[in-house]
């Protein structure tokens, strides 16, 4: 992988050489090549399997303050060719923009740092048939777990490993390659009135060994699935709601969509205005974090070719800083915080790396244990969340908690609370983080939100 990501570091320095050549201010380049497999077996037989390579350029360009991008999959010298040609013409009928332009030279990195975690050899050899034992052994013990599961909607394992490679006419030369593997299973039980009930279980990793035991994956998704039978709604009302950590982790997805600096110079978000502020309980601690060895968001540089920072986002409540790339950066008048995102394509914008809720101290059943009545959600439907305003609406099922006990399976119920008030009436973080995902949240507890029901 090493040899691969030299390569691609070696094509985009002459499609970068060649640009400045003809005529731009700035030229960056971005080379990718990898490698998909997605194999799903229902009811043990094999049902899909998808086995794909990718490679591509993208490049953005510069010229007195004019932008343009370009990509393109086709790596023939005639396909190059046409490529740049059209970057060249388009900056030319491109708008001026005061603050275009590329990363300050000062920040930007001399050298990178190896990052060896990101990648898994191993993952890059799964076999479709290896990857189809795995799905069928998931899925055999979701069926063989409890004889009220009566179907399947399959399990799925996926892997792609991928490398990286960046080039900037400033003097930035750098690249990586990751991994990211997965098992999912979806078994399916049958319920009163015929209704049917799915639940789901997973695991992801970007190493191998790392995955949790297929047929665990399995059993938990059944015990997942048979818990829903009999679900029913409840009277509406105002009680306190608990995210276990996939719920959790939705919630902290619209809170960052509205921490990145083009959120907030757009004035598409509620946070505008809000650093030094209090925008969740002071218990709240949200940090953006490119340094978590395996994670899913871990990387050595951002996409200007800044190196990695952690940054704390949120600290005991108080909103610290906006996530920003250079370009937001400038319109806000602030610090570029190394949170750069480069598509495919060449275009950049600011991102998250591992934006994480810091565990708390509470496990999660001490976190129901001192419930004496709410609501213990599992899964969200739909997607009601209005980033201007904060306000927040979506369909929800999970548990009914009764005396610090589950009492019954909940469905069919929505839940709402504007998200600002929302962040502020946590009053429980558990202490189950886990790092499947860039985006993680620990369960997590709300003082009061509405839920409407029957």
């Amino acid at each position: 992988m090493n040899q691969k990501i030299q390569e691609l570091t070696e094509f985009a320095e002459k499609v970068v050489e060649r640009a400045l050549r003809g005529g731009v201010d700035v030229a960056e380049a971005v080379a990718r090549s990898g490698s998909e497999l997605s194999t799903k077996v229902r009811l043990g037989k094999p049902e899909h399997v998808e086995e794909a390579g990718h490679h591509g350029l993208g490049l953005r360009v510069i010229k007195d303050q004019r932008v343009a991008l370009t990509s393109t999959s086709d790596l023939t010298p005639k396909g190059i060719d046409r490529f740049l040609q059209d970057a060249l013409e388009l900056v030319e009928v491109s708008q001026e923009d005061p603050f275009a332009g590329p990363a300050d030279p000062a920040l930007v990195a001399k050298e990178t740092p190896a990052v060896d975690s990101m990648y898994d050899s191993s993952i890059d050899k799964i076999t479709a048939e290896q990857a189809i034992t795995w799905a069928r052994e998931g899925e055999q013990a979701a069926r063989d777990m409890d004889d009220r599961i009566t179907n399947s909607d399959g399990a799925t394992f996926s892997r792609v490993a991928s490398a990286f490679a960046m080039v900037l006419s400033g003097g930035f030369s750098g690249g990586y390659a990751s991994t990211y593997a997965s098992l999912v299973v979806i078994p399916v039980a049958d319920d009163e009135d015929n209704k049917k009930r799915r639940g789901f279980h997973w695991t992801a990793r970007r190493h191998l060994a790392d995955l949790d035991p297929f047929d665990e994956v399995g059993r938990e998704a059944a015990r997942r699935t048979v818990r829903k039978l009999g679900a029913r709604k409840v009277p509406s009302c105002e009680a306190p709601v608990i995210f276990e950590p996939d719920s959790a982790r939705a919630m902290l997805g619209a809170f960052a969509g509205c921490v990145t600096g083009s959120s907030i110079w757009r004035k598409t978000s509620y946070l505008a205005d809000r650093v030094g502020t209090l925008v969740a309980a002071e218990m709240v601690n949200i940090i953006d974090d490119p340094f978590i060895d395996k994670a899913p968001g871990s990387r050595p540089f951002d996409g200007e070719g800044l190196l990695s920072r952690r940054n704390v986002v949120v600290e005991n409540g108080v909103l610290k800083t906006y996530l920003c790339d250079s370009y937001s950066a400038r319109k806000l008048e602030c610090e570029a915080t190394a949170s750069a995102s480069r598509g495919g394509g060449g275009g950049v914008g600011p991102g998250t790396t591992n934006f994480v809720l810091q565990p708390g101290e509470h496990s999660h059943d001490d976190i129901v244990a001192s419930t004496k009545r709410g609501l213990y959600v599992t899964e969200m439907m739909g997607y009601g969340f209005n980033p201007v305003t904060g306000d927040f609406s979506r369909g929800a099922s999970g548990f009914w908690i009764e005396n610090g006990k589950v009492a019954f399976p909940v469905s069919e119920v929505t839940i709402s609370l504007n998200l600002d008030d929302l962040l502020k009436r946590i009053d429980a973080i558990g202490d189950d983080l886990d790092m499947r995902t860039a985006t993680a949240a620990p369960t997590f507890r709300v003082s009061s939100m509405t839920i409407a029901g029957s």
